[in-house]
Order: C-alpha cells, then structure tokens, then sequence
C-alpha cells in the first residue's frame, strides 16, 4: 500500500469537491439534476489532449496487448446481417413477459405508495412506465457506447505503444457498431428516444476532456464499460425478447476484451506513479462510480411520466433492495481496481469509499483479463455465443 504524506493528505479533496454533495445517497440531489437534449442538436466537449506520435514500431512489445489485438482481429462481426432483424417485437408484451419471468425482481407493489401519484396508477400506467423503462435503458446503453467511440478514438491518438494503438483501432470498429445496433434497435423494434441521462453525461464531459491518456482508458474503460458489461450482462440474463438477448450478447463478448485493455494497459503504468497520483485517479473513479450509480435513477423516465420529484423520492427512499441491484453492477469494476492497486494505494482511500457504497465484497472475484471472452477465438457469431 503506498502512503501519502501529512501535506497531501491536508490537500485531498471531500465529497463536495468531487461530486458536488457532501453525502453519496443525498437522493434530492440527485433528482434534481435531468438529462435533455441540447437545443442546437449536439454537444461539444473542450478537448485539450496532445496526439502522441511513436517511431517504436515493433509490434508485440507488450504481448498481452498483442494478443488481444489479434484475437480482436478475428472476433469482428456485423451488426446487420448476423443479428435476425426480422424478429418482431411487441414492447408491451416483452414487459409483461419480463415482469413473469422476473418475479424474484422488486415489485412496486410491495412500497409503500400512499399520496404518491403512483398511489392511482393501474395497469395501463404501469404497463406505460415498462416500455418507457425499455426506451430509456436502450437509450442510455446508445449513449454510452458512443461516448466510447470517441474515447476509443481519443486513445489511438494519446497513448505512447503502438500495439496499444493497434488494438484501440480494433475497438473504435467495435464501439461504432455497438452504436449502429443499440439505434437500430430504438428505431425498430421500440418505440422513443431519451436524451443522455444527466450524470452520465457529466461523467463522459469529464473522460472526454482530461488531456491525460491515462484517465480516458480509467474513465472509459475501467469504470463506464466496466460498468456496461455487468449491466448487460444483467439484462441479457432478464429479457424474454430473442433479439435483444442475442444482441447483449454479441456486444458483451466485445466488452470483455475492452475491459481487459483498460487492465493490461495500465497495470504497469499505475506502478510508477507515485502516492499524490494515484490519489487523483483514486478520486476520478470514485466520481466515476458516483455518477454512474446515480444515473440508474432514471430521473428522465419519471419527468416524462410527469411524477413529482417529492413522490420519487418518497419510492425510493423505501426501497433498499434497490441499492443492492445498483451496487451489484460494480461487481466487473471492483475486482479491476484491486488489480491495477487503487483499492489499496493513497492509505487505501478507494477501499474505504467502495466501502461506504456496500460494493467491496466483490474485490475477490476475477479481474476481466480472466475473463473467457476476452481472449477467445472467433466473433461470437461464429462461436455460437447464447
């Protein structure tokens, strides 16, 4: 564990400081804060990085990151004709068939809904709030993935190894076609869009922003597609829907050598860096956990459906069961940060803030260079992957 000394500790930064609220669960806060879609029909992030060009062209000087970029080169697959776009889906009988498969799931009925406007809603509201669920979420994941196309492009510029370079290449191909389906999807098979999730969109202003390579790939590829891959994974396992279930799937085998990147590439980098730094990037994924976990709000799904702020708190407020699915999600992100040191660098700082979050008995579980998609052979759709 490295430590840091008496006047770097005087100069860490509180919760206020890092994520503008003196408590992680202040859910006021939260919900006080609604994504929209910017009026003049996209948003634009200050970018200050420098590109960085390499005359060290030897490739497999780092052969973990050589492997997986060769093993990326036969995993590609194509988003239109190995998907069956002829599948039919009817959005209201994919909830109610989620809602029978999934019983074990919280139940709104079972909170308390009294004075709440939710108190009145019967099962066509109910049904209304499912395929609005499903048009945010498909929303968020499009969103995301294409804050990782260009984060993943960003990467290819800045970081100093070619076979870096290489494999980032391999993964804007990746993160291009994962948004070419997820808006496939909302255009076809569903029925809206939803601007990005307002956390969200602070999270990616901030990856997209910092000039420091290093914090693009912790931001991008530790947290946001960390956090991705768990919740696909849970969606994946929840969906009656055939098409969506393989195309969880197809993208989720992606994701694991994504993530895997992130690890192999800053392992050795996170070693040399010394107690103040790795305490900044201690705080950036500490944020990054943050913004991510209050993003599962949906704060834009109950603006839509036109509940009051003071009812959604009231709902959540009793449901802690809630919590656990959140925490749940980081089960990916944890294990990774034990691996690159961050958990226990600075005094163990991050130890204790994923502590806090209830999210550190998944540090023992394997890190995502062990996971099996990683590294395997062939494009999931050859590979047959369910």
């Amino acid at each position: 564990m490295t430590t840091i000394s008496d006047d770097e500790r005087a100069n860490m930064k509180s919760n206020l400081e890092i994520i503008g609220r003196n408590e992680i669960d202040d859910l006021d806060a939260v919900l006080g804060f609604v994504g929209h879609y910017d009026v003049d029909g996209y948003h634009r992030v200050p970018d200050y990085c420098p590109a960085e060009f390499t005359w060290d062209y030897e490739k497999g000087a780092k052969p973990q990151l050589d492997k997986l970029y060769e093993k990326a080169k036969k995993a590609q697959w194509n988003g239109q004709t190995d998907l069956d776009w002829s599948i039919e889906v009817d959005q209201e009988k994919v909830v109610m068939n989620n809602n029978e498969a999934n019983q074990d799931m919280m139940q709104w009925g079972q909170v308390d809904l009294t004075g709440t406007v939710l108190e009145t809603w019967g099962d066509k509201e109910w049904l209304k709030f499912g395929v609005e669920n499903q048009n945010w979420l498909l929303s968020q994941f499009m969103h995301g993935e294409q804050g990782a196309l260009l984060c993943t492009a960003k990467i290819v510029e800045t970081v100093p190894w070619i076979d870096a370079k290489y494999y980032a290449a391999t993964q804007v191909m990746d993160e291009a076609r994962h948004v070419e389906v997820f808006s496939k999807y909302l255009d076809t098979k569903l029925s809206g869009h939803y601007p990005m999730n307002a956390h969200l969109g602070l999270l990616l202003d901030d990856i997209v922003g910092d000039a420091r390579w290093d914090m693009t790939y912790l931001g991008m590829q530790i947290m946001v597609e960390g956090l991705a891959l768990a919740a696909f994974g849970f969606i994946h396992s929840m969906t009656t829907e055939p098409l969506l279930k393989k195309l969880l799937r197809y993208v989720m085998a992606d994701e694991a050598r994504h993530v895997a990147f992130g690890v192999l590439s800053l392992q050795e980098y996170y070693k040399e860096l010394s107690a103040a730094e790795l305490r900044e990037r201690q705080e950036f994924a500490f944020e990054a956990a943050i913004r991510m976990k209050d993003r599962l709000i949906m704060q834009e799904v109950w603006e839509r459906l036109e509940v009051p702020r003071a009812d959604v708190f009231q709902v959540y407020s009793q449901a802690p069961e809630r919590d656990d699915f959140q925490i749940l999600l980081f089960s990916k992100i944890v294990p990774n940060l034990k691996k690159l040191g961050l958990l226990d660098a600075a005094d163990g700082w991050l130890r204790q803030k994923f502590t806090e979050m209830g999210a550190i008995a998944f540090e023992n579980l394997t890190d995502s260079t062990e996971d099996e998609d990683a590294f395997a052979d062939g494009s999931p759709a050859e590979r047959q992957v369910a």
